[in-house]
């Protein structure tokens, strides 16, 4: 790996395009690396992750909505929509619009927490969507992937936004450009400036995950998947793009980010090296915001320890900046504490999630987040007695840059009435790779098989499932076999369609 210093130029210093941050990125997108087995094996993990998720929320409003804005723009030789008969195709655009928004709706796949968060999953639907329409082989995808990760793990690591209160996506516009050009083999120039299209395209603030939040969180990484891949159609035709678009004097760093006078350091492979950033993520196990894993999994511990649950007087949650202010009492959203708030936002407050975790002992994507259920009298108690405390050494141990030492967890204080206290911490979700029971082959079949079960035939998951894991070995215009069909009964009746 290299650590490439990215700061902002004046005009008049004509930047050199080998000196750029999206040309070093557009250089690994283009080279001829070596696949590590084990990324390809999680490759495959991620793929069949993505689906569970996509398929568990085929019914969702926003999934609907996406879906049939897609069925509006159908192509005879286009991509596959999650849910459909293979033989329904869309422009690939909105195939990754719509598959985008089906995996990104329950907030149940992957996660990368660093300098910044992401769900590099969202690479996916977008590069599957246009290697379906292009007719790449299994191989070409799998390329595409590992470069998407790698772009977007290693911004995440490198350039923080929400500091500045821009949305993740706009490390995730330049991560597909990039996976898009590995999966086409489109030459440096292209990719080059398909990244800064892309870039300057998906910038977005971070009010979409504040306050009220609403089923647009769902709508974003599609949004930019499907962004990027029309920068990268332009850019095909010979477009170019706003440049430098990271190192500009009124670009992103300069105006959006931390201004002229900040350095920023963004690790990338070399030229050749093996893409193995994927290796550094991890799933969920449960289907809510990932800093609230570990909690779920302590809280699930918890119910056993604790036989009267009226008996507590306060629990206090030390965990790191992240966590206390994104998901903690400390963004002091009173949305967080509403039992009439959105899923969105409930999923985003872990004083909401703990106290639920705590009652029943286990976490469900339905289940845990029903009105009914976030009304209950003494669910509602519970909640109002929970706070969040940052803790500068979870902090640390959030940024710590060894991935086996990284941390996302806390310690819980639990004060009950009768002057006892009951303390506990967890470092890291049981499902993360040095947890308790770190995620395989065989737990990511097992959620496939649990959250598609009653949705689709067992046929038809048998056949994913052998399908998937062939992955290498399928050749050109065999991707379509990637898609998933529900059973007929479970497709709603379509809204009438208003188009403008």
């Amino acid at each position: 790996m290299r650590n490439i210093t990215v700061k902002v130029h004046p005009s008049k210093a004509n930047l050199k395009k080998k000196d750029q941050l999206a040309w070093k990125i557009a250089e690994i997108a283009s080279d001829k690396a070596k696949i590590n087995k084990n990324a390809l094996e999680m490759v495959i993990n991620r793929i069949i992750d993505n689906a569970s998720v996509a398929i568990a929320s085929f019914n969702r409003k926003p999934v609907i909505s996406a879906r049939e804005m897609a069925l509006a723009h159908k192509r005879k030789k286009g991509a596959s929509v999650f849910g459909l008969s293979h033989k329904i195709k869309v422009d690939c655009e909105w195939a990754a619009w719509a598959n985008g928004t089906a995996v990104r709706e329950l907030d149940y796949h992957d996660t990368f927490l660093a300098a910044d968060y992401s769900h590099p999953g969202d690479n996916i639907p977008a590069i599957l969507a246009v290697a379906q329409q292009k007719r790449c082989n299994g191989m070409s995808l799998i390329k595409g992937i590992l470069t998407g990760y790698e772009v977007q793990v290693n911004l995440v690591k490198g350039i923080c936004l929400h500091e500045h209160k821009i949305d993740h996506i706009a490390h995730l516009g330049p991560s597909v450009a990039a996976g898009l050009g590995s999966l086409l083999k489109l030459n440096t120039e292209t990719i080059y400036q398909s990244i800064q299209q892309a870039l300057h395209t998906t910038i977005s603030t971070r009010q979409s995950r504040k306050g009220e939040i609403s089923s647009w969180k769902a709508f974003a990484p599609a949004h930019a998947g499907k962004l990027a891949i029309e920068s990268v159609d332009r850019c095909m035709r010979g477009e170019g793009a706003p440049s430098p678009i990271y190192e500009g004097e009124d670009s992103i760093i300069a105006y959006i980010l931390s201004g002229p006078g900040k350095k920023y350091n963004v690790p990338l492979p070399r030229i050749n090296e093996p893409k193995k950033a994927i290796l550094e993520t991890y799933t969920k196990e449960h289907s809510a915001e990932y800093q609230s894993q570990a909690l779920i999994d302590l809280a699930r511990s918890l119910n056993k320890k604790i036989k009267n649950l009226s008996d507590i007087r306060k629990i206090i949650i030390e965990t790191s900046h992240h966590t206390h202010y994104v998901i903690g009492s400390g963004a002091n959203d009173p949305q967080k504490m509403d039992p009439y708030a959105s899923r969105e936002t409930l999923d985003h407050s872990i004083m909401y999630i703990f106290a639920v975790a705590l009652e029943d002992g286990a976490w469900h994507h339905v289940k845990s987040y029903t009105p009914q259920r976030a009304r209950r009298k003494s669910t509602v108690m519970l909640w109002r007695k929970i706070v969040t405390r940052e803790d500068k050494k979870w902090t640390k141990r959030y940024h710590d840059k060894n991935p086996k030492k990284k941390c996302f967890g806390g310690r819980v204080i639990i004060k009950m009435k009768d002057g006892s206290s009951i303390s506990e911490e967890i470092k890291v979700a049981d499902a993360h790779p040095a947890g308790k029971k770190p995620f395989t082959r065989k737990e990511y079949i097992n959620k496939f098989k649990t959250l598609t079960d009653g949705i689709i035939t067992k046929k038809e998951s048998d056949r994913f499932l052998k399908t998937v894991q062939d992955l290498k070995k399928l050749k050109s215009g065999e991707l379509p076999k990637l898609n998933i069909e529900v059973k007929g009964k479970q497709r709603k009746k379509r809204s009438k369609l208003v188009i403008f």
